[in-house]
């Protein structure tokens, strides 16, 4: 018979694998998301407890990355010791050998036909019946999810039987158990998966397709390549990120030096148990735990050294972003006040920039030299980004203003700083609501309706005005033209939003925009309108005098006043005109 070797049924078999594994991995969280989060948090105040955690959810989640994720946000949102993370992360390594066991005891011992497509089957009709059912749902993946794996493996192992019938091991060539490692590693780092590279593994060494010892060598590289994908996610990440990459990566280094030079060792040791030539995939899952536990046992009296040596490789540097009030001593209440009204005018700036970048409008209309943080960054940040540090300067702002709060001020002193602080929460409010429209923004450019597209430009315009009209108030000299020139602003934009609004309902009547497109229209008006009220406001407390915000308010009150009575008239002689 000649030897073939069906090398598509070989990768649907690794697809559904993987697949399968993402379902498992999926469901398992959402059924019990919040019980493993809870327990990697509230249960890793220790060593050994730290390891037991990470053993236990790896073994669950099927997915040592998931656990890692976990622990960076805990160890980032400082609730967790960088020491019982690296325990969270040896116990993942045990955790992740359990794959190994259920393939080994069940993969190959069953016929998988017998349980896989009835998993197959009710998951299927779960998924139907139970879909608005959260939890029967879920259940249903997770049934679904062991189907396909078995099935998945099923495929593996058929793929090469036919081929290892007369496949002679002596045509592999003696590169040394070297070469064997790196390929392991590779299969790992490639497919983002150590459980389905280790599968594939068993699945050739049970069809004598590689000895045990190349199966040795191949896991021991699965289990360092499955640090690549994290080592390579913390790259350009916080410190905090790099620390917990690194300890994963060390950790597993440490682990395949033990059991590479120990090889022998084991191999004897698991003869002890088991019969290699009778049931060498036994043989190798027990080595897999065998070798991770060996690990632990030996990094285990060093997880402070590493943690300590971890934290001075990679210090904890924290970022001030704002300019004014950094080096400003909040015992100096004068200067304090004043640093801190050009901080969040600094704020405002910022957050015009994070407006501007959302409508693309392009920022040298707007702005006629780069703003404060653009000048300290070296390179390019996304949208994203200029968000984040929006909130760490606000938080910033708070802390400074909190200090000076708790000085001795007098009573005009407190009024002072109680304006300001609110005007930079108006600010924060202002691009939250932009934020909160970004994807309708994008949606009404990217529309095939030329009116939704008309309305993103004159959206887009109405920021610059505004912005443009900002930055003209600022230079103003007196004081009193600053009150005139924001007043005018102010209510010539809420004229504008009761045109669009206007405009908006006749092109609703004339079947310019379907219902759906009205909703949308008005919701993004709406918070627009208000985002640029709020920068107003944002300006008006930082700029102008007790007396004339009163007087600014009051003229606010009495256009409200007047706008409902316009309204209601017009109601009223709407209301006649049908009646007649």
């Amino acid at each position: 018979m000649n030897p073939t070797f069906d090398i598509w049924k070989l990768m649907a078999g690794i697809g559904v694998f993987l697949f399968g594994m993402v379902l498992l991995e999926e469901s398992v969280k959402a059924l019990s998301g919040k019980v493993f989060r809870r327990l990697i948090r509230h249960y890793t105040d220790g060593r050994l407890k730290s390891i037991c955690s990470g053993t236990l959810v790896t073994a669950i989640l099927q997915s040592s990355a998931a656990v890692s994720l976990m622990v960076l946000a805990f160890v980032g949102a400082g609730v967790m010791q960088m020491e019982n993370a690296i325990g969270v992360i040896m116990g993942a390594n045990i955790g992740t050998t359990f794959t190994a066991w259920i393939v080994a005891t069940l993969g190959f011992k069953l016929k998988i036909e017998s349980f896989a497509f009835p998993l197959l089957g009710f998951g299927g009709l779960g998924l139907v019946l139970f879909s608005s059912t959260r939890k029967l749902f879920q259940s249903s993946r997770l049934l679904i999810g062991f189907g396909f794996l078995f099935l998945g493996l099923n495929y593996m192992r058929e793929s090469v039987e036919v081929f290892t019938q007369s496949f002679d091991l002596n045509l592999i060539p003696d590169y040394g158990i070297w070469l064997y490692v790196a390929v392991g590693l590779l299969l790992t780092a490639l497919m983002q998966s150590s459980s389905a590279s280790i599968a594939i593994v068993l699945t050739a060494l049970n069809t004598h397709l590689i000895t045990f010892t190349i199966g040795v060598a191949m896991v021991i590289g699965a289990n360092v390549g499955s640090t690549i994908i994290i080592v390579i996610s913390a790259l350009g990440g916080s410190q905090a990120k790099k620390r917990v990459a690194m300890s994963h990566l060390t950790f597993n280094l440490i682990t395949a030096t033990v059991a590479f030079t120990g090889i022998p060792y084991f191999v004897a040791i698991i003869r002890l148990f088991i019969d290699i030539e009778a049931n060498s995939v036994m043989g190798l899952a027990l080595f897999h735990t065998l070798f991770n536990v060996m690990g632990v046992i030996v990094v285990l009296p060093f997880i402070g050294l590493l943690a300590r040596l971890l934290i001075r490789i990679y210090p904890e540097h924290k970022a001030h972003l704002a300019v004014y009030i950094h080096n400003t001593p909040a015992e100096v209440v004068e200067a304090a006040t004043d640093a801190l009204r050009n901080e969040i005018i600094h704020l405002l700036v910022e957050c015009q920039l994070y407006s501007v970048r959302i409508l693309k409008i392009e920022e040298t209309i707007v702005f006629e030299e780069p703003t404060l943080f653009e000048r300290g960054n070296k390179k390019d940040f996304s949208v994203d980004t200029l968000y984040e540090n929006i909130k760490i300067l606000h938080g910033e702002i708070f802390s400074f203003y909190s200090k000076v709060q708790s000085q001795k001020l007098e009573e005009g002193e407190v009024h002072e700083l109680e304006r300001m602080i609110y005007a930079s929460r108006n600010i924060m409010n202002s691009i939250k609501n932009i934020k909160g429209i970004r994807h309708d923004l994008d949606e009404f450019d990217a529309s095939e309706n030329p009116y939704l597209n008309n309305q993103y430009a004159l959206f887009r315009k109405r920021m610059v005005e505004l912005l443009l009209e900002m930055g003209r108030t600022k230079q103003l000299e007196t004081q009193e033209e600053q009150y005139a020139k924001l007043l005018e602003t102010f209510v010539r934009f809420e004229n504008l939003d009761h045109r669009f609004v206007q405009e908006t309902m006749a092109a609703a009547a004339a079947k310019e925009i379907q219902e759906i497109e009205i909703s949308s229209l008005l919701l993004v008006n709406r918070l627009f309108t208000q985002s640029c009220r709020l920068q107003v406001f944002g300006l008006k407390d930082l700029l102008l005098t007790q007396e004339q915000i009163n007087n600014f308010d009051q003229a606010l009150d009495m256009k409200t006043i007047v706008d409902n009575e316009n309204t209601k008239s017009r109601h009223e002689s709407y209301k006649a005109a049908n009646e007649q």
